[in-house]
């Protein structure tokens, strides 16, 4: 069996914190996304290692026996481990569906299943995947769990057992101006939302009227303690025409004396 290295795969330390390792997995999920890469052969395995070692390394038992396999038998460990740990094994738990479904509606890509079923086949719908908005027995939705009382309760199991539910993140609202003609054809606009600093990549429908809602799923507020994330509401707003003609003969005006050097 080929030795891997975790770690070296996603480009981290042994000492990086679950953030950076969310972080470097995305990151690296971006770059070698089958969609981005379609004339890549290469690509399709990449990912799966990506994808592999950020599900073992996300999940702080499996990180740790993999860390003690590794003491233990150094460059083997990889090796040890798989002997152990099936994909089904390897995934059970993870958030990495919730990860892939942000990229594609961020920036257009397939969704999860279409990508997972390329990569694994249909035996990926084996996989137990921790799936945003189930804690256990408890569904986040619970009415019973918001409110006041549900405030209550959670600041009581946390008080005195620790226990943090997940809690799902506030819905966001933003507005993006854009086109006369795009309002009218229709199609996809780069928008950044201020309130998350997230870059999304939008549709917007063709005949949308101004003032007009776009809802992106989970796009909002990141939820706690492993809680879905809010949704993000864009109204649309034209722009003035004149204004914006303007702004392009300014653009073009300022594009051309830095051009002769004024």
């Amino acid at each position: 069996m080929e030795q891997k290295d975790y770690y070296e795969i996603l480009g981290i330390e042994k000492t990086a914190n679950q953030k950076q390792v969310k972080d470097a997995y995305r990151n690296l999920a971006l770059k070698h996304h089958p969609d981005r890469n379609k004339g890549n052969p290469g690509a399709a395995a990449k990912m799966k290692e990506i994808n592999e070692s950020y599900a073992v390394l996300s999940h702080l038992e499996k990180r740790k026996q993999y860390d003690t396999l590794q003491e233990t038998y150094g460059s083997s460990a990889y090796g040890q481990f798989r002997q152990t740990y099936s994909e089904q094994d390897i995934f059970r738990g993870s958030d990495i569906q919730q990860i892939f479904e942000e990229l594609s509606r961020a920036f257009g890509f397939r969704g999860f299943d279409d990508v997972f079923r390329e990569s694994y086949g249909s035996g990926y719908q084996t996989f137990e995947f921790r799936r945003p908005g189930a804690f256990g027995r408890v569904f986040v939705g619970n009415p019973l769990l918001g409110g006041h009382l549900g405030k209550l309760i959670r600041y009581g199991l946390k008080k005195k057992w620790g226990i943090e539910l997940p809690e799902r993140g506030k819905d966001l609202r933003d507005v993006i101006k854009i086109s006369p003609s795009l309002i009218v054809t229709g199609g996809k606009i780069r928008y950044l939302c201020r309130q998350t600093g997230k870059e999304l990549l939008v549709t917007i429908p063709s005949n949308i009227k101004a003032g007009q809602q776009i809802r992106l799923r989970g796009m909002g507020e990141n939820g706690k303690g492993g809680g879905e994330s809010g949704d993000l509401y864009i109204e649309v707003r034209m722009r003035n025409p004149l204004l914006q003609k303007m702004r392009e003969l300014v653009m073009a005006l300022w594009s051309s004396m830095r051009g002769t050097g004024h």
